[in-house]
């Protein structure tokens, strides 16, 4: 078979979706279907506006945190606890025992470890001058 090598900063949305179910397909065979499933938070203004969200998914038991954001506003107020409250609640529903989110802020990094997750890991310099921290954290089994 004759190949060629591409780079891009353009990926179609039809190869990314390619890649992601043959990725998939793997790692089901591998260890198992994830029954990944998307987990959002959302905390709305009196308008309906987001001043407030996590993004995030479960898979293979475990609660991922992609994102979470407050707005300026609300910060200071426990809102990104009661979030991931909320979040890890519904994780522990759809059978969930352990979550992770990552960080580079220092500040996000202390609010996590008071919602109980722990630091695993850093990448140092992720960005240039912060580290990147991984933090985990056990989930309570289901009531």
């Amino acid at each position: 078979m004759k190949t060629t090598l591409e780079t891009t900063a353009n990926p179609s949305p039809e190869e990314l979706t390619f890649l992601a179910e043959r990725l998939t397909a793997f790692n089901d065979g591998d260890v198992g279907a994830s029954e990944r499933k998307a987990l959002a938070v959302f905390v709305r203004d009196e308008d309906g506006t987001v001043v407030a969200g996590i993004s995030g998914y479960t898979a293979w038991g475990w609660l991922y945190v992609q994102w979470l954001w407050v707005d300026e506003r609300l910060r200071g107020q426990r809102m990104a606890g009661n979030m991931l409250d909320a979040a890890e609640q519904e994780a522990v529903a759809r059978g969930c025992r352990n979550a992770w989110i990552d960080t580079f802020n220092p500040h996000a990094a202390k609010v996590y470890q008071r919602q109980g997750y722990q630091p695993f890991g850093t990448l140092a310099d992720f960005p240039v001058g912060r580290s990147r921290i991984f933090l985990q954290k056990a989930l309570p089994g289901p009531d």
